[in-house]
């Protein structure tokens, strides 16, 4: 073989994957566009948060159901206290605070029995969840329905079903201990429940970064971006996945994932699929797929929901390592999930979970992380060493880097158009910003921690509670006025 042929084979290898990772990239990000398109007009016509009006009738209602909020929580001393006072004030008239201490190394549990005068209780679980042993329960001396279960350590799933063993409620409410419910929250959540109690079996809301946020007495006072852009990176992250995929696939019923910080589950459901898995990091989507998976296999009808009205403030990472850990083991989770339940990929019994979403979350984000990368190595060699046309690198940047920027601003402007969490214009141009910027630089490192986690996943890696460096919320002064919701 001479250099004239192997440069044209070369140059024609170089055609067809170039052009075939560029039809990659526009069509993941054609359908993510479609999706958020999907949600602005959903968004507008049907954004409709309860009333006042209505707030105060459902308050007095007695045929509200009971919710249980559990909060599994891990070394969690600096946030704990704060985010478990904000969940003792919501705004709802039957529910409890659940709070498991899944073997914390540090004061976690120190803190919740001086902060709310615990006492050892002799509650016992009414559930038959297996999980690691229950060292003691406590309740609060206090006016409040607050259990602590401490218990060894088995990693967040297991600190999830022993509190669903533990709740004596029809609904159960998972939520993460570093994070601070909008005083509403339980009410806008509980919304699609109460409209279809039949079908629904869980609803996700919105998560929020809370960093740099104003809280006092477990609320937000004070709502602004974060003076570190990477905490505001992920805000507007937070906000394309929230508002974009998971609104357009709510309205196909065929949602994947709720955020393990902010889900409403009806607690049947939950125990008849077996409880959270415990072998995967992402027993979140694990916990989703498999409700399909379930339901469908039954031919019985249900309804898996996204709400954007209910929010839920949690502290994301400001550090590159932490979020690096953070978003391998978010990546693994992904490659779990859809390997345990894997039949369901192109089988029309599965409906459009098993013939859209599954797909679309197999080749496009469990995948997508490592064609990206590949796009980003061929072209810039190719470019170097002559091998494509100056015009295919600019394409492949232009539906790579340039549809980013559409689909992140597009996403800060369904959150202007709609909620808008962010009254300043300054905050609301930091954005935008953020928008901008978070492309040129910080998908990229992105997409490569993404295909580590891809790999680790592959290799199957195995892995517990994520580590997290809590920098503690931002304590407003002590004085009466401003709250979030």
């Amino acid at each position: 073989m001479n250099w004239e042929t192997l440069d044209i084979i070369v140059h024609r290898f170089y055609f067809f994957v170039e052009g075939g990772i560029i039809l990659y990239v526009f069509v993941i990000n054609s359908i993510y566009l479609s999706l958020t398109v999907m949600a602005l007009v959903s968004m507008r016509r049907h954004h409709a948060p309860f009333s006042r009006a209505e707030r105060e009738a459902l308050m007095r209602s007695p045929l509200m159901p009971a919710i249980s909020i559990i909060v599994p929580s891990y070394n969690e001393a600096k946030t704990v206290e704060q985010s478990v006072s904000g969940m003792l004030k919501l705004d709802y008239p039957d529910y409890e605070v659940i709070v498991v201490n899944d073997g914390s190394q540090d004061a976690t549990l120190q803190v919740l029995i001086e902060a709310f005068h615990l006492y050892k209780s002799a509650r016992a679980p009414i559930g038959t969840l297996a999980t690691k042993p229950v060292r003691r329960v406590y309740q609060s001396a206090d006016p409040v329905r607050l259990v602590v279960v401490d218990k060894h350590n088995g990693g967040k799933a297991d600190a999830i079903n022993a509190g669903i063993n533990m709740a004596s409620s029809p609904l159960v409410m998972v939520v993460d201990s570093d994070s601070i419910i909008d005083r509403a929250g339980l009410l806008e959540m509980v919304k699609p429940y109460l409209e279809d109690p039949e079908r629904v079996v869980a609803v996700g809301g919105t998560v929020r970064a809370v960093n740099d946020c104003e809280v006092r007495d477990g609320r937000v006072v004070r709502i602004t971006t974060s003076s570190s852009m990477l905490a505001n990176f992920q805000a507007v992250e937070y906000m394309r996945a929230f508002y974009g995929g998971r609104v357009g696939f709510s309205l196909l019923n065929c949602l994947l994932i709720i955020s393990g910080a902010f889900g409403l589950f009806k607690r049947e459901a939950v125990l008849e699929a077996g409880g959270f898995e415990h072998s995967t990091v992402g027993e979140d989507m694990e916990m989703i797929v498999r409700l399909h998976h379930l339901y469908l296999d039954r031919r019985q009808a249900y309804r898996i929901v996204y709400v954007a009205d209910p929010v839920c403030w949690t502290e994301v990472p400001q550090t590159l390592k932490i979020l690096q850990r953070q978003r391998r083991r978010w990546q693994r989770g992904t490659v779990e999930s859809l390997w345990r339940h894997r039949e369901m990929l192109l089988n029309p019994r599965y409906k459009l979970v098993g013939m859209f979403a599954f797909p679309y979350f197999l080749f496009f984000e469990m995948f997508g992380p490592a064609v990206e990368l590949l796009g980003y190595v061929l072209t810039v060699l190719g470019l170097v060493f002559r091998i494509i046309a100056p015009e295919v690198g600019l394409l492949f940047f232009s539906v790579s880097i340039v549809f980013g920027v559409l689909l992140s601003t597009s996403a800060v402007l369904l959150e202007e158009l709609t909620t808008l969490r962010y009254p300043s214009w300054r905050d609301s141009l930091k954005l935008f910003a953020a928008a901008v910027l978070e492309n040129l630089g910080f998908r990229q490192l992105l997409t490569w921690w993404r295909v580590q986690g891809l790999w680790e996943g592959l290799k199957g890696k195995r892995g517990g509670w994520g580590i997290m460096e809590r920098r503690g919320f931002k304590t407003a002064a002590p004085q009466p006025g401003r709250a979030s919701g």
